[in-house]
């Protein structure tokens, strides 16, 4: 039985094969029942996002198995899925588990909305009833992991993408959001990633300026913010602290004019501005202006790339921590294996134990002497439970494989003897050579 971390990800399989083998959320229950019933999975677990599709077993499954099922389950040929698929086992699959929670393994290094997406996984997964002791104690333990991760490194904290670089900037010019009003002009994807890190930073208002404005609409709901169109900015730019723009204008969507206006109506008060668009949206001329702090996408590019390289330091430091776990949690992996094994070797004893004395009580009910029954009880059981080790020490002795002896000796309390007699029996030479011995 082995733990197995299985899929793909952005890294394997390009995005048409990604989405031919994506989990729905509606469809995660049943595909994890049919690993358990039909593909003799013990515990199992889906996580499917955008960047990557990983089934995690605790199971006898081999890799052609679960691609075979995958490609069944999504009606697809094994061979077109196979050339992409990936698989880790025991040791290999709890590492990577890890370094998937904490961002390391992601497309942008460090990022948590993959934690979130793990954690789904684990709700969906009990859901179905499909975690046992083995996983679930591994997902609760590697969101721990990532928790100390995110606690006692830098991972997520320095900027890697244009949009956190431009909210990072801003928060050094005014430190609290909360009482600030931001002006974004596009609707595209940078100015999206712009609006989420605003308000998780705790924007108190936003306004949505675009060419389009049920476009403008759509954004600005999500943040329960305003739209505008571009021509109504220079109405409104007086209320904006902070202004992001990107545009696919060949044109500047926003004059010096329009800023002078603007600070003259905000009595001098600063605005921050970040031109992220190429072609540039707002004139090179206001970044002269006073009370105008103004950062184009190549000022953005120092920053990214200190965030890259304190991102890098982070990760070789989470690298540390989960190496750590990893072997803790093998550790607490062996400790049930241990258990397993003594509390079946316990069953059986107490088997013995139990014939033993059935026979026992029956010579006494035949009329036998107690003491005779007592005899043959003491005698019985004693030869019952001490014979698998001497038929395995008598072998052991006859081919000359001392680390058996010395281990099987251990095990019953015969480390001195053992060794004394192992020293002065045969030479050290003639004993197998598999015992470590020359």
């Amino acid at each position: 039985m082995s733990l197995i971390a299985f899929g793909v990800n952005h890294k394997t399989a390009p995005v048409d094969v990604r989405e031919r083998i994506a989990f729905g959320p509606e469809r995660v229950q049943s595909a994890l029942q049919d690993l358990i019933d039909g593909c003799g999975a013990r515990e199992a677990a889906i996580v499917s996002t955008c960047n990557r599709t990983e089934i995690y077993t605790h199971s006898e499954c081999v890799t052609d198995a679960l691609v075979d099922w995958l490609a069944a389950f999504h009606q697809i040929s094994p061979d077109s899925l196979r050339p992409y698929v990936y698989a880790h086992t025991d040791e290999e699959a709890i590492r990577h588990l890890m370094r998937v929670a904490c961002g390391l393994d992601s497309m942008v290094l460090g990022e948590p909305q993959i934690l979130g997406q793990i954690k789904d996984a684990f709700t969906l997964a009990q859901d179905a009833n499909s975690l046992g002791p083995i996983l679930g104690r591994l997902f609760q333990n590697t969101f721990a992991v990532a928790k100390q991760v995110r606690t006692d490194t830098q991972i997520g904290a320095s900027p890697v993408s244009v949009a956190f670089a431009a909210v990072s900037l801003a928060r050094q010019i005014f430190g609290s959001f909360e009482e600030k009003t931001a002006l974004l002009i596009g609707a595209g994807e940078t100015i999206e990633l712009c609006a989420r890190h605003l308000q998780t930073a705790g924007l108190g208002r936003v306004i949505v300026a675009n060419r389009s404005i049920d476009r403008a609409h759509m954004l600005a709901e999500q943040y329960e913010g305003t739209a505008i169109g571009l021509a109504d900015i220079p109405a409104q730019l007086h209320q904006a602290d902070i202004v992001i723009s990107s545009t696919a204008s060949s044109l500047p969507v926003l004059g010096k004019g329009a800023v002078e206006q603007a600070i003259r109506e905000r009595k001098r008060r600063p605005i921050f501005m970040v031109d992220i668009a190429v072609p540039r949206d707002i004139e090179p001329q206001v970044g002269a202006m006073q009370d105008v702090y103004l950062y184009t996408v190549d000022d953005l590019r120092t920053v990214i790339e200190e965030g890259q390289r304190s991102r890098r330091e982070a990760a070789e430091q989470a690298e540390e921590i989960i190496d750590v776990q990893v072997e803790h949690f093998l550790q607490w992996v062996q400790l049930q294996t241990g258990a397993e094994l003594i509390r079946s070797y316990r069953e059986r004893a107490g088997i013995l134990r139990d014939e033993t004395l059935a026979r026992a009580r029956a010579m006494v009910e035949a009329g036998k002497d107690p003491e005779e029954a007592l005899a043959f009880l003491a005698n019985t059981l004693t030869n019952r439970l001490i014979h698998q080790p001497t038929v395995v020490l008598r072998e052991a002795c006859v081919s000359g494989d001392l680390a058996t002896v010395q281990n099987v000796s251990h095990v019953v309390g015969l480390d001195e003897d053992a060794q004394a007699l192992t020293r002065r029996s045969l030479p050290v030479g003639s004993w197998n050579s598999k015992s470590g011995e020359s």
